[in-house]
């Protein structure tokens, strides 16, 4: 029963997520400001997080979150029925400046309070402790979908601020490589390769730097569950960082290379920047999270084995 419970709390929880990819899979665009693809990866936080817990999910903390679920799915059907419009238009009401990212933003806000709530009901205080990577998840990139709304482009200056660096390590890289010839000029890089010539203008967002504050969020979320010494937490931490940041500056060099070797067709470039950013950060989050509970596993195990042949002599 306690299994069975479990199970239907994560299918509750997954609902409204799995109701919008069936119901609107026109949505789920991997770019992060152009759809619904980080919701599933949320669902993956939620649901590796949940899998195999010990606690007992009582059916009336079950059912009371069923009609939370449906209204989240009724606001998903209801943007198709009008929502949307009105949202858009509200836009000009708040000086939104680039309304994509604004209406986006709702929908990553609307399923973190969701989920939140089922998580509050579930397990009371403790579901911070408990799951608290899905949720973080989704409200990190909610907040960044709204700074790129309000301030898009190269407007919030200390986000821009590291972009230049990136760039010119870019440009020093495909020099080094003879990959053809790149020259930077603050956030612009002019590239000429096999394909002719092209002119990239890198903003905060195509820099990654969205992708490192998420990080932060998630595996500082993720830190505050591990039972490990403090200074193992900040070693990770820093670790993940500059792995993020090696990331990052690896998808600047693709958008690169694909201007230099593949095209410089402006709508081809397009559709490969769109997805470049996610197809490289997520895959690094999850395996940088499953590489250090592999490694802090094997400390746990040694450290019993250890204090089992103490107890026996």
């Amino acid at each position: 029963m306690q299994n069975l419970n479990l199970i239907a709390g994560i299918l509750i929880i997954a609902s409204p997520i799995l109701f919008s990819m069936i119901a609107y899979p026109d949505s789920v665009a991997w770019s992060w400001n152009e759809g619904r693809g980080g919701y599933l990866f949320a669902l993956v936080f939620v649901v590796a997080e949940l899998v195999g817990l010990k606690i007992v999910i009582s059916k009336k903390r079950l059912l009371a979150v069923i009609p939370i679920a449906l209204l989240t799915i009724s606001y998903l059907i209801s943007l198709e029925y009008g929502l949307r419009d009105y949202i858009v238009e509200s836009a000009e009401q708040f000086d939104v400046q680039l309304i994509y990212s604004w209406t986006w933003m709702w929908d990553f806000v609307v399923m973190a309070i969701f989920i939140v709530v089922a998580l509050s009901i579930f397990f009371g205080k403790r579901w911070i402790r408990i799951a608290p990577a899905g949720p973080i998840f989704l409200t990190g990139t909610a907040i960044i979908l709204s700074l790129d709304a309000f301030f898009p482009y190269d407007t919030l200056g200390p986000l821009q601020y590291i972009v230049p660096y990136f760039v010119q390590a870019n440009v020093w890289v495909i020099t080094a490589l003879e990959l053809g010839t790149a020259v930077a000029r603050d956030n612009v890089m002019f590239l000429r390769g096999d394909h002719g010539s092209m002119a990239l203008q890198v903003f905060w967002p195509s820099a990654g730097v969205h992708s490192i504050i998420i990080f932060s969020l998630v595996i500082g979320a993720f830190m505050l569950k591990m039972n490990i010494p403090r200074a193992r937490k900040s070693m990770y931490f820093v670790l993940g960082i500059i792995g993020t940041i090696t990331v990052n500056l690896i998808r600047i060099f693709s958008l690169s290379w694909y201007a230099l070797k593949v095209t410089t067709d402006p709508v081809a470039w397009e559709e490969y920047h769109k997805i470049a950013g996610e197809i490289m950060f997520l895959p690094w989050l999850f395996a940088f999270i499953l590489v250090v509970i592999l490694i802090e596993s094997r400390r746990l195990k040694k450290q019993e084995e250890r204090d089992g042949t103490k107890n026996n002599s």
